[in-house]
């Protein structure tokens, strides 16, 4: 949708928010929701979320709410929910195997189809049906697949990098403390849980949440 390239960043953050909770709503039998049962349950401002609606054309009406079922059905079309992005898992340590566990069931778009790793004992193994092939097979088999979750060793993080590049990835959430450098057409989420730990430890001490509004 060309129109997309219009919405701020922040607020494409906040879709899967919305849509996630919209979902739970309609399973739920529910036929219309307020920005106020919005708020709450997300944990965004009202004001917010009508903004961020408001560039869909999607506004609710005072005194009713939002249409659940249209709503649902719209953030479905824009967040791509009925087009199945294929991932692979670099690196089956502690946290990958926690994610081939997990697997994203929550999303309908998002799933971990292989995995790769060095350890030649975890290679041929599956876990959640999910298969591991060798690191040395990346290139034979990520045919079809648009994403990557790196969780290997930060020294390795750019050499394997550039491999899934070179295969055509197009998307990588890096778990590895390494800024890792891409061609300008990739696009990398860097998510290092040690600076997220610590970061929130020196909020919790120096911008207490009492009487903030946030």
């Amino acid at each position: 949708m060309a129109e997309q390239s219009k919405i701020p960043q922040a607020t494409a953050k906040r879709l899967p928010l919305y849509y996630r909770f919209l979902n739970n709503l309609h399973l739920q039998g529910k036929a219309r929701v307020s920005s106020k049962e919005l708020s709450e349950a997300v944990k965004v401002d009202s004001a917010t979320i009508r903004r961020d609606f408001s560039y869909f054309g999607a506004l609710g009406k005072k005194g009713y709410g939002y249409n659940v079922e249209y709503l649902l059905g719209f953030f479905r079309k824009t967040l791509d929910q009925d087009e199945l992005t294929n991932v692979a898992l670099i690196g089956v340590g502690n946290l990958g195997t926690a994610f081939l566990h997990y697997n994203f069931t929550k999303n309908n778009n998002t799933k971990i189809e292989m995995a790769f790793d060095a350890d030649t004992s975890k290679v041929g193994q599956s876990v959640e049906g999910i298969p591991i092939y060798h690191i040395d097979e990346l290139e034979r088999r990520l045919e079809g697949v648009q994403a990557a979750i790196l969780t290997v060793p930060g020294v390795e993080a750019q050499a394997i990098t550039e491999r899934l590049t070179a295969c055509g990835i197009s998307g990588i959430l890096n778990f590895t403390p390494a800024r890792i450098t891409v061609p300008e057409e990739v696009r990398v989420h860097h998510i290092d849980l040690a600076v997220e730990l610590q970061s929130l430890v020196y909020f919790m001490k120096h911008y207490p949440l009492e009487g903030e509004d946030v």
